[in-house]
């Protein structure tokens, strides 16, 4: 079973030696007040990155401060959506290899040595390559042997690229292409507690909602009706989310749920497009 947790509380001698140079690597990160894990996020990332950069969308809290003093670079951009802020992150690195990260993201030492190996001798053979992300619940272990999820988050810039999109923030590859996935965990603190899992959801099914292509409003009513079920065995029984006990089965209700809630937003859409919406004008 790994041990290079709890990643939160990793500093820069921890997790590597001083001596072993970075590599070639930018990593950048979109931020909005992540304070809690910010600081963990950037020294594991500083294994492995000759430089990091924050992109940040207006932080009140201590982010900028501890990124200042961890020496990332910080770029503040207003919210532009989740693809098209990654890409000013993704433009202003100066290196062409790049490791994209959540605020919440954390390289663990064994991640940091398999990127590593891949610059050996000459640097990595594949354009992109996908990461293991494995959920750290702020109740009991991290999820290391299931509910494992693949993500495509260190590749050449000059061969792809995040999408211009408000909604969707990962690559978008070419047909065929199958990127190697690298063995080693990224930890994810995604979520500090079930009320803020929660938010999370409502906060993601609005944008999806609006950004993503409409289904009919035959298919959100069918949906509605008789979804919530199968998305919800998806998470517990597909993700294996069962092993987790009755936390994985609330985080399985939660994450059906959120999914469902897209389908009841899309339907509201079409209802004002109908002019069912009885609103009254705002003033």
């Amino acid at each position: 079973m790994p041990t290079d947790l709890p990643a939160a509380s990793l500093t820069a001698s921890q997790t590597h030696p001083q001596t072993i140079p970075p590599l070639p690597l930018s990593c950048y990160i979109r931020t909005l007040n992540e304070e809690r894990m910010i600081g963990a996020v950037i020294r594991a990332a500083q294994q492995i990155a000759d430089e990091v950069i924050l992109v940040d969308s207006g932080s009140s809290d201590a982010t900028l401060a501890i990124a200042a003093a961890l020496g990332a670079r910080v770029i503040e951009q207003p919210w532009l959506g989740n693809g098209s802020q990654k890409r000013v992150g993704e433009a202003a690195c100066r290196h062409d290899w790049v490791l994209d990260l959540d605020g919440d993201e954390i390289v663990t030492p064994a991640l940091a040595d398999e990127i590593r190996a891949l610059f050996a001798d000459g640097g990595p053979e594949q354009s992109v390559y996908a990461l293991q992300l494995v959920t750290a619940p702020p109740i009991g272990e991290p999820w290391w042997t299931f509910a494992r999820s693949p993500r495509n988050k260190l590749y050449d810039r000059r061969a792809h690229q995040i999408p211009d999109h408000k909604a969707w923030d990962q690559l978008e590859l070419p047909k065929g292409l199958r990127p190697p996935l690298l063995d080693a965990a990224l930890l994810h603190y995604s979520f500090r507690d079930f009320e803020q899992y929660m938010a999370k959801w409502n906060r993601v099914s609005t944008v999806r909602a609006r950004e993503a292509g409409l289904k009919s409003r035959f298919s959100c009513v069918l949906r509605i009706l008789f979804a919530l079920p199968f998305y919800f065995l998806k998470h517990y029984l597909g993700r294996g989310l069962f092993r987790a006990g009755i936390y994985g089965f609330a985080i399985s209700m939660g994450a059906a749920f959120g999914r469902w809630m897209r389908d009841v937003k899309m339907y509201e859409t079409h209802r004002r497009k109908s002019g069912e919406d009885r609103r009254p004008p705002s003033a």
